[in-house]
Order: C-alpha cells, then sequence, then structure tokens
C-alpha cells in the first residue's frame, strides 16, 4: 500500500522488561498500567489528543472494555475504531456510547446484519472491509478516504498488532518500558501471529530516540519494510 493513500501509524504499548504486556492470558493491561508513571501517563494521553483516531482490537475491548478517550490533559477525543469481523462484540462496551467521540466498527462480510443494525442504532458507524474477516490494508484506505483521518494511533494486543506489521501498515513505534519482569510462556507479548521462518523475515526497526518518562524509559522506532 502507498504510504499516500492510508494514515501515518503510530504503534503504542506499554511493555514489560520481558517483552509482554499483561500479567497473563485473558488479564486486563490496565493492572499493568497502575504501575506507569504519572509522566508516563500524561505522555499517552498528550499523543491520544494529538492523533485523528485511536485503534484497538476486540479483545481488547472484551477484557478492559476501554473508553479510549483523552484523560490527563485537555484535548479532543480521537475516533474510536474497532475490527471485529463478526460484530460480535457486546454493544453495551464503554465505548460504542458515542457521546464522548465517533465510533466506528470494522466488519466483515460475514457479519450478521441483525447484529450490525444493533450497532447502527446506537449511532455507531459500520464499515463492511472483508469477506470473512476484515482487511486491514482496504480499511486504511476507508479510513483515509472516507473518513479523512491521517493519524492513527493502535494500542492493540498481540493479534491487532501482528495484522498490522504483517501488511505493512505501521510507520512508528513507541514503547513505554516497565520495570517488571512478569513471565509465563502464554502471557501476551507485544505481537502474537505465526513465528518467523528465518532471520530475512525479520521487521526491522530504526531507533529514532529514547526519553525518560518518570520511572519509564519510552522508545521510538521507525519500522523499516
Amino acid at each position: 500500500m502507498d504510504k499516500t493513500d492510508k494514515p501515518h501509524v503510530l504503534m503504542i504499548s506499554e511493555i514489560t522488561a520481558d517483552g509482554k504486556l499483561t500479567l497473563g492470558k485473558g488479564i486486563s493491561s490496565k493492572l499493568l498500567m497502575r504501575h506507569m508513571s504519572e509522566e508516563a501517563e500524561i505522555m499517552l494521553h498528550e499523543v491520544r489528543a494529538e492523533y485523528d483516531a485511536i485503534m484497538v482490537g476486540s479483545s481488547t475491548i472484551r477484557i478492559d472494555n476501554s473508553f479510549l478517550t483523552v484523560r490527563k490533559v485537555s484535548g479532543k477525543n480521537p475516533i474510536r475504531i474497532i475490527p471485529n469481523s463478526l460484530a460480535d462484540l457486546p454493544v453495551d462496551s464503554n465505548v460504542f456510547d458515542v457521546a464522548p467521540a465517533k465510533t466506528i466498527l470494522a466488519v466483515s462480510e460475514m457479519a450478521p446484519l441483525g447484529r450490525v443494525a444493533a450497532f447502527k442504532s446506537k449511532g455507531v458507524d459500520v464499515v463492511v472491509c472483508g469477506k470473512d474477516k476484515v482487511d486491514f490494508v482496504q480499511l486504511m484506505r476507508v479510513l483515509f478516504d472516507e473518513y479523512g483521518i491521517c493519524k492513527l494511533i493502535i494500542e492493540g494486543g498481540p493479534t491487532l498488532n501482528w495484522y498490522m506489521l504483517q501488511n505493512k501498515l505501521v510507520d512508528e513505534i513507541r514503547l513505554i518500558h516497565m520495570p517488571f519482569i512478569v513471565g509465563g510462556s502464554d502471557t501476551p507479548s507485544l505481537v502474537g501471529g505465526m513465528p518467523i521462518r528465518s532471520e530475512n523475515d525479520m521487521i526491522r526497526l530504526n531507533l529514532k530516540g529514547t526519553k525518560m518518562y518518570g520511572t519509564n524509559l519510552v522508545t521510538e522506532y521507525e519500522v523499516l519494510y
């Protein structure tokens, strides 16, 4: 995909010293984020206020029931984008209250019409991208062309992060390092998906900078494809 017909995408995430996103499979990342410094939290919300839209995956909504709004600083709430192929998330999830900001639900053609109608009745925008699962390349084009979204944050779990990186849709990565080790062979890490087959398949990064926010080191990378 040409970079001129999609939003600029920043992947931002907290991550432990051993590369984990949570304390365990199915556990909310909010427990880990309670230990984030105030300075890092403010930075995170400043970024939300600067960007047009924010996207998280279905599992994040199921586990965290996120609002995805701007707090800690003044600023406009970003448009919330939730890819959910079958439209099977709870309609009463916090993110589908469109009073704070517009919410876009991205579904596949397999999404039942009744489920789609339930979301539309709440004022949620529903876009169909993909036959049996969400086509992220098509979704990025729709967000850019139809919604004018030029800057998008993803605060994804490992599945969403993998799909976005696999499709070469991420431009930058910003990691908030948490000074903890949590372990666990099945504890979610930054990127899931299939393991690479050789060193030639590694996604390479260029370190752009580092900065301390309170007790948290933050590293910034450009993604090289």
